[in-house]
């Protein structure tokens, strides 16, 4: 059904997570907006400002690899500041009554850890920008420090030490899923019992693919997302109101 108000969105909401042995999280830039961080497809989103760069652009020209960092300086004020919205105050609610296990998501800003969940029980499908690895030895940079080192050189991207390239600890364009994190989600997936999709556009594939494994395993399937997305026929519920209000009645004292 499709929540005619957010009274009713709440009242259904409540009754399905009251319900629920096992609730697995689905977030998407959605659930950040009201916290600073725009999305990347809507007018004024990330990608209407900056082109995104392929992977194989990057790997391939000194000059992509310069433009990325540049671009992720650009957005530090937006990241760095950000704190947890309702939203993810609310599932880390969920997350401590015991009720969620785990929480998958799309995002890259690190806020659900900032919230309170463990970074043990997040699964981030598409890795995280508040830090960098290098893609040869896998050495971790802290962004002070990056950029620090692209300051130093004149505004051009820092290598590692072993030769290697530092890049955001985050999944590009043309960059292979990481297998480890698809493969945990798909069994929290599998196990749960309500799948609450929130904040995703659900059109980014093979991640968008969880909410309809959900369904065909017997899971109840809600969707809150402001626009409506390809699986709204399958959900059980689906809500189109803001994100915060719908779950700000769930934050714990």
């Amino acid at each position: 059904m499709i929540a005619p108000d957010l009274a009713t969105a709440i009242s259904e909401l409540r009754g399905l997570i009251a319900g629920a042995q096992s609730i697995i999280p689905f977030t998407g830039a959605g659930i950040s907006t009201e916290c600073g961080i725009p999305d990347f497809r809507s007018p004024g989103g990330l990608w209407t400002k900056n082109r995104p760069i392929p992977f194989d652009d990057f790997m391939t020209s000194s000059e992509m690899r310069t433009e990325s960092w540049r671009q992720r300086f650009v957005l530090e004020e937006s990241f760095a500041q950000a704190q947890p919205g309702r939203g993810h105050r609310a599932l880390a609610t969920l997350y401590h009554a015991g009720k969620i296990p785990a929480l998958v998501t799309q995002n890259i800003d690190n806020l659900h850890q900032a919230s309170g969940i463990p970074p043990q029980d997040i699964v981030e499908l598409h890795g995280n920008t508040t830090y960098a690895l290098c893609l040869a030895c896998a050495t971790r940079y802290e962004l002070s420090w990056v950029r620090e080192k692209f300051e130093a050189n004149g505004q051009h991207a820092p290598d590692c030490t072993c030769g290697g390239y530092i890049k955001t600890a985050t999944v590009s364009f043309g960059q292979a899923m990481p297998a480890e994190a698809m493969q945990r989600a798909e069994e929290l997936t599998k196990r749960c019992d309500l799948f609450v999709a929130v904040g995703s556009s659900l059109v980014v594939w093979p991640a968008a693919g969880f909410p309809l494994m959900a369904k065909r395993n017997g899971a109840a399937l809600v969707i809150v997302n402001r626009e409506s997305t390809e699986f709204d026929e399958l959900a059980d519920l689906v809500v189109r109101h803001d994100i915060g209000d719908v779950f700000a009645p769930f934050i714990g004292n």
